[in-house]
């Protein structure tokens, strides 16, 4: 009916658009695009005629050089261009993307803004297709029921009846509120998100919501924790702000243990002696030479009487809430060992920005970069255990003093508080600023991640890793490397399984492993002709019949019986490889006792991100972490270059060990024929009690559906909402509770913004 309704009812405006503002033709010599924008603000207008009230699909292509974008559209209904009655749409590079838009009335002109930065770009596709209501109703529902928090265990039938209801109970136009619900789907793609306003509305809100007085008069145990701060030569207006925030916090079971670096600034000398006369809670020792932070840090830890020890910096604050947060968190949970916090920054004129949402315990994470730093507490007595700080490690001290905690660290008895509790310094020259201010801090960093490893006997190597101050471990391979089956279902498709097969035969250093292609009843010569021809001719390949209706799960599982690696590849047939030892890293992580499902980097044909790990809740049970950004972004603090823990992967690329395959049952055949296996998959490993991970310096191109093709009949999306139900219904609450994510970022989307 679609496409019947499309060829009556269709407008291409690519060939209508007239620049208005800050727009021009591109005078680029390779014709790579066709438009410049010269400011923050280029504009388009389009003339209406033709469009009259009703419901439209608008389907955008816009290929640019920036790193994202993010399109909006006005209409003027005669008393022109206005901020109320646009539409944003967030592109996808690369994609068409699609968005519903209700017209009141007949328009007089339409404004298009492609960007919202100088750069260049090309419309490809820019499409108005008029829709029935009936056909509107049904996507603004899959969508709403897909991914709007608030109908997500409601289903897609049931939506419009809730927001008729809504609307009655509230005196307002139903499709104004569903408009509006639906608009709240659609968020910028990047953390353009102000924060100053998430702040007023999202933590403020939370904040006024509860009452630290009441909560600590009710706290049966509330510990002493004992503040350590190194200080040299600061300046004493920062150093004031970093006391008196320690003097405003609303919790007052605490202790200033203030370790002097042997300071010649006598200002700052004269402020510490000051603090110290008018709280007794403020203790000051004055070293006589100057040793660096390590050394001022024991110092102060000579001090400390409580059961915990915070962190903090000599110019940074902690939020007045901090340490009452802490404390009941600790009464929470008693066999606590480490507590640790989201955190922002600070400006010189005190302006609060670029909050780091973390996530929980994340050892994986921790080796790659120190995600933990601030607000960190920890137990005293194993801070005494492991010895305090070392000296010789100075710049990245706190991350070397949280990896020789890491053998006594569980997720059991590691807190991670998802709030905004310190608040880190950035001025000129700092690191929170400027990532490599301080050169010595990575190189020390390195040193204690290799020595984190010697100390634990463990067979690997850490490097500098592809992020400013990140770290990449490689985990060794045995001499005798183990056998590993890559299982390959397809279905004819010629096209994609030659070139998926070829490459992995040909860029593939790994010595020892088997491909076995499980053919699915496939019919074509030419793909029939192939598979006889790889099968002979390279003896590390075999085809084995599978003869029953696609059951992406089952086929898989009897691949599994064939196979004999102790390890397990899941393949698709439409996978090529970049780097030659992208096995090779994997088949080291995947061998690791601890570890349960390994997942890589792949990227879609046009080099943006396809797969950077699962996400649990994205889109109503699972979505692809920073889809469709560019292939050398760094991601959400670097998390695209980070080898870190996730709670699953694609098994598009997915290795595991064969035992570990057995151990949670497989890929579930009755249930989940062709959706989501791989994320059940990973759940039932990591519920089993392993580390799932994922990997970025295993490289692949992923053709993404061109096997499967897409869900767009009502069979296959009927089949697609039953199999998400019984996602919703086997795991619940976990979905939307992901340990490597973070509630305050969105579940809308797939790129860390806000929530």
């Amino acid at each position: 009916m679609f496409k019947y309704i499309k060829s009556l009812f269709h407008w291409d405006l690519s060939s209508r658009l007239r620049p208005a503002t800050a727009i021009v033709p591109a005078s680029t010599t390779d014709f790579t695009y066709d438009w410049e924008s010269k400011g923050e603000d280029p504009q388009f207008i389009i003339n209406g005629r033709g469009f009259g009230p009703g419901w439209y699909m608008v389907e955008i292509d816009l290929r640019h050089d920036q790193p994202s974008a993010d399109a909006k559209l006005y209409f003027d209904y005669g008393q022109g261009f206005n901020e109320p009655e646009s539409v944003f749409v967030p592109l996808k590079s690369g994609r068409v993307t699609k968005r519903l838009v209700y017209l009141s009335r007949r328009i007089q002109a339409l404004r298009f803004d492609p960007l919202e930065s100088s750069g260049l770009f090309s419309v490809r596709h820019f499409h108005f297709v008029r829709l029935p209501a009936r056909f509107a109703y049904d996507r603004l529902s899959q969508r709403l029921a897909n991914m709007h928090f608030k109908f997500r265990d409601m289903g897609k039938a049931n939506v419009l009846q809730y927001i008729r209801k809504e609307a009655r109970e509230t005196n307002r136009p139903w499709k104004e509120l569903a408009l509006q619900h639906y608009a709240r789907t659609f968020t910028k793609r990047r953390q353009t998100c102000d924060y100053a306003e998430w702040i007023r509305k999202v933590e403020t809100a939370k904040l006024a919501s509860r009452s630290d007085d009441v909560c600590g008069k009710k706290l049966e145990m509330q510990p002493l924790i004992s503040i350590i701060v190194p200080t040299f030569n600061t300046d004493p207006e920062l150093l004031r702000e970093c006391i008196e925030s320690v003097l405003a916090q609303s919790y007052s079971k605490w202790q200033l243990c203030i370790a002097d670096d042997a300071s010649s600034n006598q200002k700052t000398r004269e402020c510490l002696l000051a603090y110290q006369a008018q709280d007794s809670r403020i203790q000051v020792v004055f070293r006589e030479d100057n040793g660096h932070i390590s050394a001022a840090s024991n110092t102060a830890l000579e001090l400390v009487k409580g059961d915990y020890i915070a962190l903090l910096d000599h110019d940074d604050t902690l939020a007045p809430h901090a340490l009452m947060t802490m404390a009941k968190a600790i009464a929470d949970n008693p066999q606590v060992q480490l507590l640790y916090s989201d955190e922002d920054k600070i400006d010189e004129l005190g302006e609060r920005f670029d909050p780091h949402f973390k996530p929980d315990w994340n050892p994986d994470l921790l080796l790659s970069q120190n995600y933990i730093c601030h607000l960190t507490v920890l137990k005293a007595a194993l801070v005494e255990q492991i010895g305090g700080f070392r000296l010789g490690l100075e710049g990245s001290q706190d991350h070397d003093l949280l990896l020789r905690c890491v053998p006594y660290l569980n997720s059991e008895n590691v807190v991670h508080i998802p709030e905004i509790l310190y608040h880190w310094r950035a001025i000129s020259g700092s690191t929170a600023l400027e990532g490599g201010a301080k050169n010595y801090a990575a190189t020390a960093g390195l040193q204690a991640v290799n020595d984190y490893l010697s100390s634990q006997t463990i067979n690997a190597t850490a490097m500098p890793g592809a992020a400013p101050n990140s770290y990449r471990v490689r985990w060794d391979v045995p001499a005798s490397a183990p056998l590993v089956s890559l299982l390959i279902p397809t279905r004819d498709g010629f096209g994609i399984l030659k070139p998926c097969v070829e490459a992995i035969l040909s860029r593939t250093d790994y010595p020892n492993f088997e491909l076995l292609i499980l053919d699915n009843q496939s019919t074509c010569e030419a793909t029939l002709g192939f598979l006889e021809e790889i099968s002979t001719s390279d003896p590390r390949v075999s085809v084995h019949r599978w003869d029953y209706p696609f059951n992406y799960s089952a086929i898989n599982n009897f691949g599994v019986g064939l196979a004999k690696g102790e390890v397990i590849g899941l393949i698709n047939n439409d996978i090529e490889p970049i780097n030659s030892d992208w096995l090779g890293e994997m088949v080291g992580q995947a061998l690791r006792p601890e570890i349960g499902c390994v997942g890589a980097k792949l990227y879609y044909p046009n080099d943006t991100i396809q797969h950077g790990g699962v996400i649990l809740g994205i889109g109503g049970v699972a979505g692809h972490s920073h889809k469709y950004f560019s292939r050398n972004e760094y991601g959400y603090f670097s998390r695209l270059h980070l080898i870190q823990n996730l709670s699953a992967v694609t098994a598009a690329c997915l290795l595991l060990r064969k035992t570990v395959f057995d151990e949670v049952g497989g890929l579930n055949e009755g249930d989940l024929a062709v959706s989501f296996n791989d994320v059940d998959l990973c759940l039932k490993v990591r519920e089993a009690g392993y580390r799932n991970l994922w990997t970025p310096y295993a490289e692949l191109y992923h053709h993404e559906s061109v096997s499967r093709g897409a869900d767009n009949t009502t069979a296959k999306r009927r089949r697609a909402q039953r199999e998400a139900d019984y996602m919703r219904g086997r795991w619940g609450d976990l979905l939307d509770t992901d340990p490597a994510y973070n509630p305050n970022l969105t579940l809308v989307h797939e790129d860390f913004t806000l929530a």
